[in-house]
């Protein structure tokens, strides 16, 4: 049986983390503002099947791996940190624009939609980190059955994540054009994201923590 407890920290930690700007928002709205809501909601399929892999291959034994072979994923978290130090440059840098600044992009297929959503997903150090070292903290031993308890915690995660995700598709065309008439908001947003994004690039590079076995 999973604690009521552990269901509620992995809740508001998931929370947290969609919330803070990272690689799945950025796609999810460049994609939603240039292709439209329907491509956006497409992309979060990628991105929902992309929460799936990590869910089955955490619980059935990735973090061993890693346990194994610690520079494994030492390497994991640092390469994610130089992807999340990147965003974080393009915000930032002279002459950078905001997430929600209309852009000319190519339309892509809806296969490619959802593919990259699945990659950018993969490729997200936020949620490597979090099914690898956080939601594994919240399962009790002694509340037994580790497995279930991993994809309970698991889908909880996944249920936060893709609820958020889905009311920022919805709304990254409303929020672009409120945003597009008023430049200094619209600057704001854009430090404040990659503010956000250089600060967690800096604490996945730091943490020291190594991942715990889940099953």
């Amino acid at each position: 049986m999973v604690e009521l407890s552990g269901v509620l920290g992995v809740a508001m930690i998931a929370l947290g983390m969609v919330l803070t700007p990272g690689p799945n928002m950025i796609y999810l709205v460049s994609r939603s503002i240039t292709q439209g809501r329907r491509a956006g909601v497409v992309s979060l399929g990628g991105v929902a099947v992309g929460f799936l892999v990590y869910l089955v291959a955490t619980n059935l034994g990735l973090s061993v791996v890693f346990l194994a072979v610690p520079e494994l994923y030492v390497a994991v978290k640092l390469a994610g940190a130089g992807y999340l130090a990147y965003l974080a440059w393009t915000a930032l840098r002279p002459g950078g624009v905001s997430v929600f600044a209309p852009k000319e992009m190519p339309h892509d297929s809806a296969r490619r939609l959802f593919t990259m959503g699945l990659m950018t997903n993969l490729l997200n150090p936020k949620i490597a980190i979090m099914y690898l070292s956080l939601i594994p903290q919240f399962i009790s031993l002694e509340a037994g059955n580790v497995l279930l308890q991993g994809f309970v915690l698991g889908s909880v995660q996944i249920v936060v994540g893709l609820t958020v995700n889905l009311g920022i598709v919805l709304a990254a065309g409303a929020i672009a054009v409120f945003l597009a008439r008023r430049p200094s908001w619209l600057r704001a947003q854009r430090y404040l994201m990659g503010t956000a994004l250089g600060v967690l690039a800096v604490s996945v590079a730091t943490d020291t923590s190594a991942p715990a076995a889940s099953g």
